[in-house]
């Protein structure tokens, strides 16, 4: 009986420390993997290695788009400012009547925005001519009534009226741009006479194009070549008269050696230049009066369906001198 109750306490004792041991072990975290899942602990580290590169990569990548996306809006927005400054002027431009601002200096306004801003006022009433002409070209087609043509042709006279009053307001700023005629197509600047078309080689070229003509209507034409060619010449006479006076007063202000004089005679013969510079504008104005004159002398010689036969004629043929440019220019070139 005492053996038995001795190894009975010897076995508590031992239960007893066993317990102990292992919930010390529990507490300290102490957990020794058994040998069978250490290869498995080995092969999940590369996993895990990928995965969280693979992460990191994600992560780059969407804060790059990000960044991307924040940039194109910023120039969107940009783009858009821009375009709304540029409306603000053209509607102030159009306001006023002109095309730069009336105070401050004329040469400092014009090279900022001036020949852009006529440039981009012709390309506008070039398209809408476009249109105009494209409705015409349908009632034509469609042989509407006299009274459907007239009210058409109407709008296109005006139409054209409106770019004489367009270069007049630009050439006030630069009237050397409207001259040069830079504004137009290559091909149309080899036919160009002072910033614009020869009223007179126009009648020519509609002449052919409008038979069958009255006797009347082309006495009528005849004499409208005629005066038209007069004034072309009493102009171009005065332009050149013009460029003679212009390079005498330059070279008086040159001394014997070649060399510019002494300073008060200098500005002298300068100012006297700048005068004779400020009568271009009146020839280009004369000539634009005399090409419109003609137009509106035109329609009322033919009847309607003439006119806007003769509208058509006139646009189709600037049009196709607007291609003859584009085939020039893309020319393939050795």
């Amino acid at each position: 009986m005492a053996d038995a109750s001795s190894r009975t306490d010897t076995s508590i004792v031992v239960d007893t420390d066993d317990k102990n041991q292992r919930m010390e072990n529990g507490q300290n975290g102490a957990i020794v993997p058994s040998n069978s899942s250490e290869p498995s602990d080995r092969s999940d580290r590369p996993m895990d290695q990928k995965v969280l590169r693979r992460l990191a990569q994600n992560r780059e990548a969407a804060r790059k788009s990000r960044l991307r996306k924040k940039a194109y809006v910023q120039q969107l927005e940009s783009s858009k400012l821009k375009l709304a400054s540029l409306e603000q002027e053209l509607q102030k431009a159009r306001q006023q009547g002109i095309f730069i601002s009336s105070s401050g200096d004329q040469t400092h306004a014009m090279s900022g925005n001036g020949a852009m801003t006529f440039d981009l006022e012709y390309t506008r009433w070039l398209e809408e001519q476009n249109k105009q002409i494209n409705e015409l070209r349908t009632a034509v087609n469609a042989h509407a009534s006299d009274s459907d043509l007239r009210l058409i042709v109407d709008g296109i006279m005006a139409h054209y009226d409106e770019i004489f009053k367009l270069k007049g307001a630009a050439a006030k700023a630069d009237v050397f741009h409207i001259l040069s005629g830079m504004w137009k197509t290559p091909a149309e600047r080899c036919f160009l006479w002072l910033g614009g078309f020869r009223s007179s080689e126009l009648l020519k070229l509609l002449v052919n194009q409008l038979e069958p003509l009255t006797e009347q209507q082309l006495m009528g034409l005849s004499s409208l070549e005629q005066s038209s060619h007069q004034a072309e010449d009493a102009l171009s006479q005065g332009m050149e008269a013009l460029q003679q006076s212009l390079a005498e007063t330059l070279a008086g202000s040159l001394g014997p050696s070649g060399s510019s004089g002494n300073v008060a005679n200098y500005m002298g013969q300068m100012a006297m230049a700048m005068g004779k510079l400020g009568t271009l504008e009146n020839f280009l104005r004369q000539a634009d009066i005399l090409r419109q004159q003609t137009l509106h002398q035109m329609q009322r010689i033919l009847t309607i369906r003439q006119a806007a036969r003769a509208l058509l004629a006139i646009h189709d043929y600037f049009s196709r001198l607007r291609a003859l440019s584009s085939l020039w220019l893309a020319r393939p070139r050795e």
